[in-house]
């Protein structure tokens, strides 16, 4: 038996252990190193900003940081009310309830790689299976992948079903309100839309900031897999996102001081927009 004045300590130092090792030295030492000039082999050499200058005029770069605020802008508000939606829907119980639950949260489980193969072969232009239902009901389907103009659509349409996370939050959420607020609410005469617009929706705000935010920043980690294999950044650099440029910086070219440049203006812009989403929940009464 422990005895100890503060167990709780005891239980989160190897937690914070493996936070300081996994986490802060290796950031601490990649904001060294986006300051130097550093192959992997030879000493790193102390650059100053050159790292960074560079990556200003770098066309790659500007590409990159495009194509991410658009599948963010996108991918994130459709995931975030596909989450609500499908928690709302089972909030619930009813038959067959816990088996829906349970497949709106497989995708996620999925590895990202046979996640992103799956869907490679699901938006096939030739054979695969949506375009035929497309076909089947009369539209001229695109070549989705390998088509510049719909290879970001693609992209985003494939994000849309890992939202078992989100989906488990929000329902989570949803029952943390108590019944009685509901059964105030019908008292006073609110229809199922009143009470969803000013009832549910203020008391849920904090658990959806929680899962935009999350969503966010998981969106810029998260495109590596699946663009990565299903198009290579391509066609003509419509799905090149940040990840894959601090890929081939520090894997292609051996560089990696701009790889760490890149990756500290990435951990940069992710703040700004967790920032903007967090007043923009506020706004709508977070706080």
């Amino acid at each position: 038996m422990i005895h100890s004045r503060h167990p709780t300590r005891i239980f989160l130092t190897p937690y914070l252990l493996g936070a300081l090792l996994l986490i802060v030295l290796p950031a601490g030492i990649s904001f060294y190193i986006a300051f130097t000039r550093y192959n992997g082999i030879a000493a790193p050499t102390f650059v100053g900003w050159w790292n960074f200058q560079s990556l200003s005029i770098e066309p790659l770069a500007r590409i990159a940081a495009v194509n991410a605020l658009i599948f963010i802008s996108q991918s994130v508000p459709l995931r975030v009310l596909g989450a609500l939606g499908l928690a709302l829907l089972f909030n619930r119980p009813r038959p067959g309830t816990g088996f829906y639950r349970a497949a709106v949260a497989l995708p996620t489980v999925v590895p990202e790689a046979a996640y992103a193969l799956t869907w490679t072969w699901i938006l096939n232009p030739l054979y695969g299976p949506f375009n035929a239902l497309l076909r089947s009901i009369g539209f001229d389907p695109p070549a989705w992948f390998a088509d510049a103009n719909w290879a970001m659509p693609g992209l985003i349409l494939a994000s849309l079903f890992p939202i078992g996370e989100g989906f488990i939050i929000l329902l989570a959420g949803l029952r943390h309100i108590p019944r009685e607020v509901y059964d105030a609410a019908r008292v006073d005469g609110a229809n199922s839309w009143h009470t969803f617009r000013f009832i549910v929706l203020p008391l849920l705000a904090p658990w959806l900031a929680l899962f935009a935010i999350r969503d966010v920043v998981m969106s810029f980690q998260n495109t590596f897999s699946l663009a990565f294999i299903t198009t290579r950044g391509g066609p003509y650099y419509a799905t090149y996102f940040p990840a894959q440029l601090i890929y081939e910086f520090a894997f292609n070219r051996m560089d990696f001081g701009a790889a760490s440049a890149a990756m500290l203006m990435v951990f940069l812009l992710t703040i700004v927009l967790v920032l903007l989403v967090y007043s923009l929940f506020s706004e709508g009464g977070l706080d």
